[in-house]
């Protein structure tokens, strides 16, 4: 087993937007896998919400997850075989949500894509499906939205849109924002900034006002 993360103390504030940068290898993607619950801690404790994490099963976390987090990832993880609408509605629907479909058409609307909802992942672009995981993300309305690299595989144009849509998201659901980026201007925009470096914290750095 190799140790990737050492000796790591955060605090983050409800509704706070924080920044994990840092070289690649150095720990950013493994914290936020931690702080989601998709990768466990070896030691220490993990509190979310009140909750201890780290002494949930699988199933547990997972309710937690679809509960009170929305998580995005570089690589948009949408399922091939579900439209747009269907991608979106579907936390909805496992959790039980009766107008599930009625939800995720107004969230494909709010990252105006409304559009595209009966397309399939294939027959849209990088920047499209990455919003359409942005709407999967937000449309359980979540107490923490978790992104890790959402611009990495976008061209400047559409990464902007993206970060605009991501802090437009928190704004509007009041959400505690969580970002692993390479990029100054996305960093730029959160509250506070946690720079790692080998699995360490190396440096944090407030938003100047």
């Amino acid at each position: 087993m190799v140790e990737i993360l050492h000796g790591i103390s955060l605090n983050v504030t409800a509704g706070e937007t924080l920044g994990l940068v840092g070289p690649s290898g150095s720990g950013k993607s493994s914290l936020l896998m931690v702080m989601g619950g998709l990768e466990r801690a070896t030691s220490g404790k993990v509190l979310a919400l009140g909750q201890d994490l780290t002494h949930m099963n699988e199933d547990q976390l997972a309710l937690f997850r679809r509960d009170h987090m929305g998580v995005v990832f570089q690589s948009f993880h949408l399922i091939p075989t579900m439209t747009a609408l269907e991608n979106v509605a579907t936390p909805l629907e496992l959790a039980g949500v009766k107008d599930a479909f009625d939800r995720a058409e107004a969230e494909l609307e709010a990252v105006g894509l409304g559009h595209r909802a009966g397309h399939y992942p294939a027959q849209m672009s990088g920047g499209e499906q990455q919003r359409v995981a942005l709407a999967r993300a937000a449309v359980t309305r979540p107490k923490i939205l978790l992104a890790d690299e959402p611009t990495g595989n976008l061209d400047g144009a559409n990464g902007a849109a993206i970060i605009d849509l991501l802090f437009g998201l928190r704004d509007r659901h009041g959400a505690t924002l969580i970002l692993v980026t390479h990029a100054p201007d996305l960093a730029a925009r959160c509250d506070r900034t946690i720079r790692l470096h080998d699995g360490r914290i190396a440096q944090t750095a407030e938003a100047a006002e």
